[in-house]
């Protein structure tokens, strides 16, 4: 399951250097993680975790800021996303990868309950890397936590 996203970067979204601000960034890798995990799950969802944010390089005023988020992982009531952002430059037509992030959501029913969600389909050797990637985070946090 896939989810893109764009936006025009514009002046109300940025800080005083004129890159935007990094809670706008946070606030759209959240939007598309929802969207994404919903269209996975067939319902509503929860964000339970923001399990990582990498910030690589900043976008700037004009830029237009492009999202791309998959399901990489599935426990049984929980989807994890990974969401990639870019900046494309529209004067030079580069694009620049600007922040990855991995979001844990939850499937909730009527009642705001957890409930069971599909298992993610892995299509891409992409995909296979993260499914690892998450599997060993989620395994070096349950050792850290016991």
């Amino acid at each position: 399951m896939r989810t893109l996203q764009a936006h025009l970067i514009l002046p109300p979204d940025t800080n005083h250097h004129g890159t935007i601000f990094g809670g706008k960034v946070l606030a759209y890798i959240d939007e598309i993680a929802a969207i994404t995990s919903m269209k996975h799950a067939g319902g509503n969802t929860v964000t339970v975790s923001i399990d990582s944010v990498d910030f690589l390089s900043s976008a700037h005023v004009g830029d237009i800021l492009e999202l791309e988020s998959m399901v990489v992982y599935t426990g049984k009531t929980s989807i994890t996303v990974f969401v990639r952002v870019t900046a494309f430059h529209v004067e030079t037509g580069e694009s620049t990868l600007t922040t990855e992030s991995f979001v844990t959501m939850v499937a909730v029913d009527e009642n705001g309950k957890p409930r069971p969600v599909s298992q993610v389909v892995i299509e891409t050797e992409e995909q296979r890397r993260l499914f690892e990637q998450v599997k060993l985070n989620r395994a070096l946090k349950y050792m850290k936590n016991k």
